[in-house]
C-alpha cells in the first residue's frame, strides 16, 4: 500500500498486512491530529519504507521513548514509534489505498474528547490493556 503527506513530498509504502487498526482517543493523539481520535494502523517495521521525502520528515518525542513523525513541509501526521520496538502505526488518513481491513477497537477512551461520543459496537478500552497488536 502506498501512503503521502498532504503536501506530497512524504510518499511511504507499507508490505505485508496490517497487525490491526485502532481508534485512539488520548489527549495526545488528538492534539497531534486536531480531532477527536487518531485512526492508526499497526505494521511491522521491516514492512514499513519511506521511499521519497527523508528530508521532509521531522519527528517530536511526545513521551519519553516515544516520537511522532510529521511531514515539515505541511504537518501532516505519517506515523509513531516507540524507542527499542518493531512496530509502525501509521495515520490511516495518509494512505492512497483501500486498507481493506478494518478499525477494530478505541483506545484511551477515559480520556476522549468530551463533546464525541462514540457510536459504533467496537470494543473500548480505558487504555491500551487487552490491546492485541
Amino acid at each position: 500500500m502506498k501512503g503521502t503527506c498532504l503536501c506530497g513530498k512524504v510518499n511511504y509504502v507499507t508490505r505485508g498486512d496490517f497487525l490491526g487498526i485502532n481508534y485512539c482517543h488520548c489527549k495526545q493523539c488528538r492534539k497531534a491530529n486536531g480531532t477527536a481520535f487518531a485512526t492508526s494502523a499497526a505494521v511491522r517495521e521491516e514492512d514499513f519504507e519511506v521511499v521519497q521525502g527523508h528530508e521532509h520528515l521531522a519527528a517530536y518525542e511526545s513521551t519519553p521513548g516515544k516520537k511522532r513523525y510529521f511531514c515539515g513541509r505541511c504537518g501532516s501526521p505519517i506515523y509513531s514509534k516507540r524507542e527499542g520496538g518493531s512496530t509502525i502505526y501509521i495515520r490511516l488518513g495518509t494512505l492512497d489505498d483501500d486498507p481493506i481491513v478494518r478499525p477494530e477497537v478505541h483506545i484511551h477512551v477515559a480520556s476522549k474528547a468530551s463533546w464525541y461520543e462514540i457510536k459504533d459496537n467496537l470494543p473500548q478500552l480505558d487504555a491500551e490493556e487487552g490491546l492485541w497488536f
